[in-house]
């Protein structure tokens, strides 16, 4: 069976325009012409352009469509394979909101009365966290997934947070050094010690409105517990470091401090995947490793042995990190491959 190229936009919801396009670039081109010229379109040509309309949907370029259909192991098999399993979370997303909506159905049924605020507070939350977590990282969310203990905790210490600003206390005090370090306590806490959750979270959390007006982190709760964990990780330095070292530090430290979660979690990305210290992957994210390290310590070999003594004396200056035990040995042998003297 051919079709005339008017009957192919027709059945596809695509533009006669489109598929001239298509033609134009080698994307998809008709098998065959009429005697006049006229492109007809073949079933190989359908296939082809499923395999394109598939991957336009997973975000692709055209010039990068044209580069894998090029593979000599893309398949239409593969594709659909993508889009099964495309469907298949938005399936599990779906069935996430029929759960929120069977509760709120027992509310009613019991009657009770429910906010109807925070329902739909709930109902763009779910959407809000849908752009960063997949369906298996969201029910290990305890926030997210209706955890009533945490998120009370949560709350209350948002409130405290909250009262310290407001009375003008200074980041550097004992009491917002210690609530910085509950804070990411809890953190580390409820992303299960993963750097990859814990840098989404953040994300997310600077960039959705609707979710600080939701848990009140807003960004003056989240610049004052930033410094003041600046300020709890700066006086246990002092311990260990000279003064001019607690100087540069300081004056360094929150320059690119934001690069590091998402390089931790890239580190434990590459041990999860099997990666060999050494491998050239690894030695990038060494190379990242180093240059970051100079925020705190400079260039002196003395300083960062200092640093690491502070380290091995001080296990709260690991809190925050998401460091595990687990990870210390690879990122040690990583530096070690890229640099003996690290």
């Amino acid at each position: 069976m051919l079709l005339k190229i008017g009957e192919l936009a027709k059945r596809s919801g695509l533009t006669v325009r489109t598929l001239h396009h298509y033609d134009d670039i080698g994307l998809v081109s008709p098998s065959a012409r009429t005697g006049a010229g006229y492109r007809l379109y073949q079933r190989a040509d359908i296939a082809r352009l499923h395999q394109v309309q598939a991957l336009r949907r997973f975000g692709m370029s055209l010039a990068d469509i044209g580069t894998f259909l090029a593979r000599p192991d893309a398949s239409l098999a593969t594709v659909v394979e993508q889009q099964v399993a495309v469907l298949d979370k938005q399936l599990a997303q779906a069935a996430l909101l029929r759960q929120q909506l069977l509760r709120l159905r027992q509310q009613l049924d019991a009657g009770e009365e429910p906010d109807l605020a925070g329902w739909l507070t709930t109902l763009e939350l779910m959407t809000m966290y849908d752009k960063y977590f997949s369906k298996d990282e969201l029910a290990n969310l305890p926030f997210f997934a209706g955890d009533r203990k945490r998120i009370a905790e949560w709350d209350a210490l948002v409130a405290r947070a909250k009262a310290l600003i407001a009375a003008g206390t200074a980041p550097a005090s004992a009491q917002a050094k210690a609530l910085a370090i509950e804070w990411m306590t809890m953190l580390e806490r409820d992303t299960g010690g993963h750097a990859g959750l814990a840098d989404r979270v953040n994300t997310m959390q600077v960039r959705e409105p609707g979710l600080q007006a939701l848990n009140g982190i807003d960004a003056a709760v989240m610049a004052f517990v930033g410094e003041a964990f600046v300020q709890a990780r700066l006086a246990l330095f002092r311990k260990h470091l000279l003064p001019a070292e607690i100087d540069h530090m300081e004056a360094n430290c929150r320059t690119r401090a934001q690069q590091w979660p998402p390089l931790i979690a890239a580190m434990r990305q590459a041990q999860d995947a099997g990666l060999a210290p050494g491998d050239p992957a690894v030695a990038k994210l060494a190379l990242q490793w180093l240059d970051l390290s100079r925020d705190l310590g400079g260039d002196d070999p003395a300083t960062h042995a200092r640093i690491r003594l502070a380290y091995e004396k001080e296990p709260e200056l690991m809190v925050g990190t998401w460091i595990t035990d687990a990870m210390k040995p690879y990122i040690g042998a990583a530096l070690a491959a890229l640099d003996p003297g690290a």
